[in-house]
This record gives C-alpha cells, sequence and structure tokens, in this order.
C-alpha cells in the first residue's frame, strides 16, 4: 500500500525529471544516469518515479497545453497502473470512470484518442489509427523465441518450477509481463531468444517457401544486422544450412553481434563494417542470393516501448529515413544475384518507409513483389513491423 504522501513526493520528482529531459537520447539511459546523480531514491522509489514518467509520455501528443504534474495524474488514471490510494489524487468527476476501459475514460474525459499519435495521414493504409493510440497505454509484453535443437518441455518445466506466469502466442514463442526477470531460469540467448513476436515473423516467407531458396547451396547478407537477432532468425529456420554475412556501419554494433552469435552456437559466418549511405564503400567479391535488409527507420512501430519518441517526434524526421532507406536499397542491389531474393523490413508504421519503398524497389530495380504485409502488434502487445519480399529476375 503506498500513501498518498508518497504519490505526491513521486510526482514532484516524476515532473523534475520530465521538465530536465530534452530527447536527446534514450529515456531509459536518461532515467539511469539521473537516479545515479540524485542517490536519495531507493530502488522502490526508482520504480515509482519512472512509471509515473512512461505514462505522462503514453499520453503522445494529445493536450500539450495542461501542465507536467497534472498530466502525470491524468496519464496514470489511464493507464491504470497505480495502487488504490492514487484515487484520493483525482478528479471528483473521475471516480465514476476509475473501473472502466481505456476508451472509456478517454470518452468520458472528452479527449480524443486519436490526439495521442496523430499521423494519420502518413500512415501505412492497413493501421487502425484508434486501435494504435488506445494501445499505447499498456506496455507492450516481452517475448520470448524457443530455439531449435533445445526440449521446450525442459524449458517449460524451468518456468513453472519459478512460478513465472507465461502464455504461449505460438508453438515458437513465449509472452510475458515485459517486467518478467527470464535470464536466472532460462540459457537466453542460446535455448531462447528475446525477440518480439512479430519480429519473429518477419522471416515467414522463407520458412513457407524454404525450397525456392536453394538451400543448402546459397549465401544470405544481412546488411544492417545490428544485434544479429534477423540473421539467428535465419539461422534457424533454415537449419544452418547457408552461409551467412553479416554487416554494420561501426564495428562497436559488430562486436555485440559476435558476443549474440557466440551464445546462439553460429561459428561460421563473415562480417565486414560498410556505410551503406556511401557508394564509395568497399563490398567483398561476392553476391548474394539473399540480402535481409532490416533497414533504419523512424521506429515508429515500436513507441509502445519508448513512448518518449512520440512525444518528441517531428514528421520531418520520416523523410530523412525514407531518404537513407533508400540509399541503403540502392547501394545493396547491385549485390543480389540474378534469381535472388531481397527482404526489406521496418518497424515503422509510416506508408513512407513502407509502401512508398516499396513502389521505389519495384520501379527502379523491376524487382518482382513476392509478399507484402503489415504486421500489427497493436492487438497483441507487441512491435507493429512491416515486411516486403522481391525476387529478382534471372538472367
Amino acid at each position: 500500500m503506498l500513501p498518498v504522501l508518497h504519490y505526491q513526493s513521486y510526482i514532484k520528482s516524476a515532473t523534475i525529471i520530465i521538465e530536465l529531459y530534452k530527447g536527446e537520447e534514450p529515456f531509459a539511459n536518461f532515467l539511469k544516469k539521473y537516479f545515479a546523480a540524485n542517490k536519495k531514491f531507493g530502488s522502490k522509489d526508482r520504480k515509482h518515479i519512472s512509471t509515473l514518467c512512461y505514462n505522462f509520455y503514453r499520453m503522445g501528443k494529445a493536450l500539450p497545453d495542461i501542465i507536467v504534474s497534472e498530466k502525470i495524474i491524468l496519464a496514470t488514471f489511464l493507464c491504470g497502473n497505480y495502487e488504490k490510494e492514487f484515487v484520493l489524487l483525482l478528479k471528483d468527476d473521475w471516480i465514476n470512470l476509475n473501473n472502466k476501459s481505456i476508451a472509456e475514460k478517454l470518452q468520458g474525459l472528452q479527449i480524443n484518442p486519436l490526439d495521442i499519435f496523430p499521423f494519420k495521414k502518413e500512415f501505412s493504409k492497413e493501421i487502425s489509427q484508434t486501435a494504435l493510440c488506445l494501445s499505447f497505454f499498456t506496455q507492450p509484453k516481452l517475448f520470448l523465441r524457443f530455439r531449435p535443437n533445445y526440449l521446450r518441455y525442459k524449458m517449460i518445466e524451468k518456468l513453472t518450477a519459478a512460478k513465472v506466469d507465461y502464455a504461449f502466442e505460438t508453438l515458437d514463442c513465449l509472452a510475458f509481463a515485459n517486467s518478467t526477470k527470464v535470464d536466472d531460469i532460462l540459457d537466453v540467448g542460446a535455448e531462447v531468444i528475446v525477440q518480439d513476436y512479430n519480429s519473429q515473423q518477419t522471416l515467414n516467407y522463407i520458412k513457407e517457401n524454404i525450397d525456392e531458396f536453394k538451400f543448402p547451396n546459397s549465401d544470405v547478407w544481412d546488411c544492417c544486422a545490428a544485434s544479429g537477432g534477423k540473421s539467428i532468425l535465419f539461422y534457424d529456420i533454415v537449419k544452418s544450412k547457408s552461409k551467412i554475412t553479416v554487416s554494420d556501419i561501426r564495428l562497436s554494433i559488430l562486436q555485440n553481434l559476435h558476443q549474440r552469435f557466440r551464445n546462439a552456437g553460429i561459428d561460421k559466418y563473415d562480417y565486414f563494417v560498410c556505410d551503406l549511405q556511401k557508394n564509395t564503400s568497399p563490398f567483398p567479391d561476392i553476391k548474394y542470393t539473399t540480402i535481409i535488409c532490416d533497414a533504419p527507420c523512424s521506429g515508429s512501430g515500436t513507441w509502445g516501448r519508448t513512448p518518449e519518441q512520440l512525444y518528441f517526434f517531428d514528421t520531418e524526421k520520416i523523410n530523412y529515413y525514407s531518404t537513407l532507406q533508400k540509399q541503403i536499397i540502392t547501394n545493396t542491389m547491385p549485390q543480389l544475384k540474378p534469381g535472388g531474393y531481397f527482404i526489406y523490413i521496418t518497424c515503422s508504421v509510416f506508408a513512407e518507409e513502407n509502401e512508398m519503398q516499396v513502389a521505389f524497389i519495384k520501379k527502379e530495380f523491376s524487382l518482382q513483389l513476392m509478399h507484402m504485409e503489415l504486421l500489427k502488434g497493436y492487438d497483441k502487445l507487441a512491435d507493429n513491423m512491416f515486411v516486403a519480399v522481391f525476387k529478382k529476375a534471372n538472367l
């Protein structure tokens, strides 16, 4: 039970933090530095203050003119992640809405949910703006993917023994509350991979059409590999029977990937550093039967996890990422073999980064579109992803 005076103190601290934060780094990093510099906060204090801050940012672009402390209370009321004493801070006309759904609360407060994420004309056409906006008030889930060659029932036994709540999303995917600690229970990185539900679905075309990819005699290039999540997924789908090459813009990024590959048991792969924004980057003298382009993007499909990014977002950034994506696509395309596959992936909900890039690829490179899908996560408490699979004509 949290006394109302403690809530008032936490709201005051959260207000100070929010007024200091300018969106120049991930909010999680900013919070960590702030608490490190302010030792008076215990672990319980940090948890409550952090929750209040994140609740504030879950309001997105809505109600920009109300003062921060009032918006924290309103946002926390909408999110519903509070103890019963918090009700004492609510306005009298809110009390009757206390046990209502988020949509009913917004309606009762005469707040338009579309104001939270007000970029309707920029959205990919299949996005439900209302559903997306309502999803922002609930923290997305933690998802794990089972690796092949590990016994699932053994992992389930471990989770059950530890009394951890979980749910099967698919035979290969478990969902947990986001705060669940699984590292001490399962061998994360080896027997399971932390990977969002829809990120796990991005290579389903390969899984469903595996014969078309002519395994095992193939080469795949993950050109924007980052921490290697898509490469590990690819490796697991094709059962190791493909040569993997990874690249990214900085060696430090690939060093993190090397560690993840070691944990995942992947020891046969090539790598190189290159800036795909420039057409002067050196490439190995090889062409690939499959290129995976998990392109840098606005990340708008993942803002349920980082709501501060929505709060500070300017639509001019869409054009920046769209231009960057075109440069990367253009500079990777010469490395694709005739008859090869180009897989374009984003975690964006914006058409300029998704469907419009599909049109660009078809027009500029005459590739055949084999599959296109917007992977909606707002109904699963998962990320929103986009994937398009192209095939290059044989000579």
